[in-house]
Formats: C-alpha cells, structure tokens, sequence
C-alpha cells in the first residue's frame, strides 16, 4: 500500500459499541481497511466512519448507510442464526449445516460490507433527495456483487483467508473451528 492510500484510510473512523448478550462482531476495522485498500479510492472516499454496533434489530439488520450517505454501520450478530437466503457455497459454507466463522467474516465483508458501500456510490448526480442521488438496493446489491467477483478474480497474498474466495477446503469446515474468530478490539 502506498503511502498515500494509508494516509486516506487512516482518516477514516472507527468505532465499536458494546454487544449484549452473545452477539459477535465478526468482522473489525482491520479487516475493513485491508478491503478498502484493495479498493479504488474513488469508489470509498465518501466514507467518513465505520461504526460496529449492536442494531441488528433481532439479526433482521446486517448493516445499514447513515442518512447523510458517509457512515457505514455493521452489527452484531447472535451466534446462531439462518443465512441460507444466501448462497453459502459462495462464502466457504455448506448448505443446510451451520456456518463456519471464516464463511460468516467472508460474507460480512464481501457481502454486507460491499453492499453499504454500494449505497454512497452517487448515481445522479442532480438527484434532489438521497433517494434519487444515491444507489438504492438493486444497484448496491450489484455493486457488491461485482466488486466481490473482481476482487476474488486473482489470488490476494494475505495470511487472513477472509480475503480470498473460499477454497475446497472451506467447504465443509467444521462449524466448531475457531481459528479465525479473533477476539475484536
């Protein structure tokens, strides 16, 4: 990384708020800065923050965009719960069986992160509410969906896994595996 790409991601925030109950953050703000810093910087330099909180409103919110279209907000989420809306496969999972922790961080990061990030992109720009201005979930959807297909494209030299597509190995992961459940600062 360049010197000057550290010095933007290091204006952006961080913050994390305490989890009730058991609720994890699985993913933090290094994982977040590795993503960003395989990123063009055009595509993140609205972001002013990235906020880990505990509003996941019973695991129905994954993250969320601040109103003001600058702030990303990821949440917390119980332990045990249903992602098979999604296709698990894609993440390092094994449909009908428990999500391992790297396929959960993988998606966290490369679904939901990507997501939020799709929603600052401006679309048009003379737009006269945000609803017209910014990408709405079709076109966030797409973006992450995208930027995950280009980034996974080519192997990325990172000792964290989290940052490659799953491999024949992942699938099939014990869910009891806790090697890259770290606990988060």
């Amino acid at each position: 990384m360049d010197l000057s790409l550290e010095s933007k991601i290091a204006r952006i925030k961080f913050s994390r708020s305490a989890v009730g109950a058991d609720r994890i953050h699985y993913i933090d703000a290094i994982d977040v800065r590795v993503l960003l810093g395989r990123l063009p910087t055009n595509l993140w330099n609205r972001l002013r923050a990235v906020h880990f909180n505990d509003r996941s409103r019973g695991a129905r919110v994954l993250g969320y965009v601040n109103r003001g279209h600058r702030e990303i907000a990821l949440c917390a989420l119980p332990p045990r719960m249903s992602l098979r809306a999604f296709l698990p496969e894609q993440f390092g999972a094994t449909r009908g069986h428990k999500w391992p922790a790297l396929a959960i961080r993988r998606f966290m990061l490369y679904d939901v992160f990507l997501h939020e990030l799709g929603h600052l992109q401006v679309i048009n720009e003379n737009g006269h509410s945000a609803r017209l201005k910014f990408a709405r979930e079709k076109l966030a959807q797409a973006f992450a969906d995208r930027w995950r297909k280009n980034l996974w494209s080519a192997p990325f030299p990172h000792p964290d896994p989290v940052h490659n597509p799953p491999c024949v190995q992942d699938l099939g992961a014990v869910s009891s595996d806790q090697n890259w459940l770290r606990p988060r600062s």
